[in-house]
């Protein structure tokens, strides 16, 4: 009997020890998983909230609060005048504020991209620094059927006589005067959400001034004619110059003239002989 309960004592005070072993590795793994969580939390980058666009917006639309959302940011890479709390975003007073540059979803509200509370959303928003806003006048030939959009590029052509221009100036000549001009209205819309086709009577484009001047000297002295330049085309046009001789491939076949040289003479008297003698002409 006593041999029974020495037996039934040494198998319990092993199964005991057992047990704290096991225990012991148990909370032993559980502090290091632990201490291992906390250094990587004290590692994280601190984040603050800061308000993004919740879907794509446009040019002039109202930035309502179901379009933003609040979205965690790191602390040290917050853009310049970004948002960080709805209350920031929106006037208490209802006042709305305009988009004036596009944004894609989830993109950072930011304070250049939006007017302040009650502010209209203007075209010279649109006007990059430098640039100078410039109306064309157009017709359904000359602006391209209304397919123009605001933010659309086109090439602008001259088309004009050439009689008056210089000496023995004739005909017509088409010229290209500016490429990859952006528009940045349609008539008096400077959004790009118009729908169906536009018979515009004016764009307005963003040029600066050296390109200002070219446009208004043509549009005094000729045609302005338009052409679309595809999305995502980054070729620029070369200059080319287009009349009515080069547009049927004649050739001009009339020689030139060669030009006499002209001999600048003095006369003098050699007793009652009268002598021409050449000297070098000074005019």
């Amino acid at each position: 009997m006593r041999a029974v309960f020495g037996l039934v004592l040494i198998v319990g005070v092993a199964l005991a020890g057992g047990a704290v072993m096991m225990a012991k590795n148990y909370i032993s793994a559980y502090q290091t998983e632990l201490a291992r969580e906390r250094s990587a939390r004290e590692a994280a980058v601190p984040t603050v909230d800061v308000m993004v666009a919740r879907r794509a917006l446009r040019y002039g639309e109202i930035l309502a609060e179901d379009d933003v959302r609040p979205v965690r940011w790191p602390e040290n890479a917050i853009p310049e005048g970004a948002f960080t709390s709805a209350e920031a975003l929106f006037a208490d007073n209802g006042e709305n504020r305009y988009v004036l540059r596009a944004m894609e979803k989830d993109e950072a509200i930011l304070a250049l991209k939006v007017t302040e509370p009650g502010e209209d959303a203007g075209i010279t928003s649109r006007l990059e620094r430098g640039m100078r806003a410039y109306a064309i006048r157009v017709d359904v030939a000359t602006g391209v059927s209304g397919f123009l959009r605001p933010g659309d590029r086109v090439d602008v052509y001259w088309t004009g006589s050439l009689r008056g221009a210089f000496e023995g100036g004739n005909g017509e000549l088409t010229k290209l005067i500016g490429t990859n001009i952006q528009l940045i209205a349609i008539d008096q819309t400077a959004g790009g959400d118009i729908d169906g086709t536009v018979i515009a009577r004016t764009v307005t484009v963003a040029a600066d001034p050296q390109q200002v001047a070219a446009l208004a000297q043509g549009q005094n002295t000729g045609r302005l004619s338009l052409a679309l330049v595809g999305a995502g085309d980054d070729t620029v046009a070369a200059a080319m110059d287009m009349d009515q001789r080069i547009l049927l491939g004649i050739e001009d076949d009339r020689a030139p003239q060669k030009q006499e040289a002209k001999v600048c003479t003095i006369r003098t008297r050699r007793g009652a002989e009268v002598v021409d003698i050449p000297i070098p002409c000074t005019n």
